[in-house]
């Protein structure tokens, strides 16, 4: 009897902390203040002039060259700012055309203008260049839209149309693409009031409400390309006594269906699936009731992801691109809303290390 008690005790503990860290979790979503930038959703018409070949050659994690970007504003003039950029990543910095670039804006250059308290932004853009890659671009911002519905940890997005030039010496290349600004995770940690954590912390250690969220979504989106135990394509953040799990870089996955994605080895670790298309949960076991109430949460928000999708139909060059992009996200949705798939493709392969 006197065992049954404490399990009982334990028990309201872990309903009291669960429930107190849902309802904190939605008032932040309710309290969230961002920039102007990224506090709209229609896209940004820019233009970008500089080398490919320099930027990719001669930039590093501390070495940046100078550069412009101009924008249009509301009035459709054109606003230009100096800023330094730099490539970033590690494979699509030595296989993409385009590089992923980090770029800085000085406070004082940004105050009052559209870019006013981002001194950081990624700016994410095609890979390679083949009929579908601005599809390819648009199918993996909607994976930041849609984890915007799942967490309120999330980093803000905004879609650009950019007309590039690419300079190679004496001669110009233009090249008109769709790409999108990602937020600095300052701004994240600031928003919520975080600190991050740059260090390896074991995922049972990290919030469980949070972790089923991010692995829920993961799996939805058909991405192998992560480790919350090693970071990898994941900030942590400290808030209220969590660590939490914000997750990034999405163009392994299947939902975008790149053709130079492949099935991650994270840390060597080879998994049971040879196509990005096929989906393998990779989250741990935790308990059920939070795996049930994460299930509940996913199925509620399917009106609204597929909402997501269908507001950027025309926004695709290729209808099928849309078609399978749509698709891909409904399947999901059928395996989480049958009990018995539900079991076999995520209850029944959580991790145990």
């Amino acid at each position: 009897m006197k065992k049954q008690a404490i399990f009982l005790f334990l028990s309201i503990c872990l309903f009291i902390t669960e429930t107190t860290f849902s309802q904190e979790i939605a008032a932040t979503d309710q309290d969230i203040q961002v920039t102007e930038l990224f506090s709209k959703n229609d896209p940004i018409p820019v233009k970008l002039r500089y080398s490919n070949k320099i930027l990719r050659k001669e930039t590093n994690d501390s070495t940046y060259i100078d550069s412009e970007i101009s924008y249009m504003t509301s009035d459709e003039s054109w606003n230009t700012l100096e800023v330094r950029i730099r490539a970033r990543g590690n494979y699509r910095r030595e296989n993409c055309y385009f590089p992923p670039v980090k770029m800085k804006i000085k406070k004082s250059v940004s105050a009052g203008t559209l870019f006013e308290g981002n001194k950081k932004l990624k700016l994410v853009l095609p890979c390679v260049l083949q009929n579908d890659y601005n599809d390819k671009v648009l199918k993996e911002y909607i994976a930041y839209k849609l984890y915007e519905l799942v967490s309120p940890y999330h980093f803000k997005t905004r879609l650009l149309n950019i007309d590039f030039t690419d300079e190679k010496g004496q001669k110009v290349k233009n090249f008109i693409v769709k790409g999108f600004f990602i937020e600095d995770i300052d701004r994240v940690k600031d928003r919520c009031d975080g600190k991050q954590i740059k260090r390896s912390v074991h995922p049972l250690q990290q919030n469980d409400l949070c972790s089923v969220r991010n692995d829920f979504f993961q799996f939805m989106i058909g991405n192998t390309d992560y480790s919350l135990a090693y970071r990898h394509n994941e900030k942590l953040l400290f808030v209220d006594g969590n660590i939490l799990p914000v997750p990034y870089d999405f163009d392994m996955s299947g939902l975008v269906d790149a053709s130079y994605a492949v099935v991650s080895q994270v840390q060597g670790e080879v998994l049971s699936i040879e196509e990005v298309t096929q989906r393998l949960y990779r989250g741990f076991k935790r308990n059920p009731e939070v795996y049930q109430t994460v299930r509940k949460e996913f199925l509620n928000n399917k009106s609204k992801m597929l909402t997501i999708i269908n507001d950027l139909e025309s926004s695709f060059e290729d209808p099928k691109e849309f078609s399978k992009a749509r698709r891909f996200i409904n399947e999901f949705f059928e395996v989480i809303a049958n009990d018995n798939t539900y079991r076999k493709e995520i209850l029944g392969v959580a991790r145990l290390k």
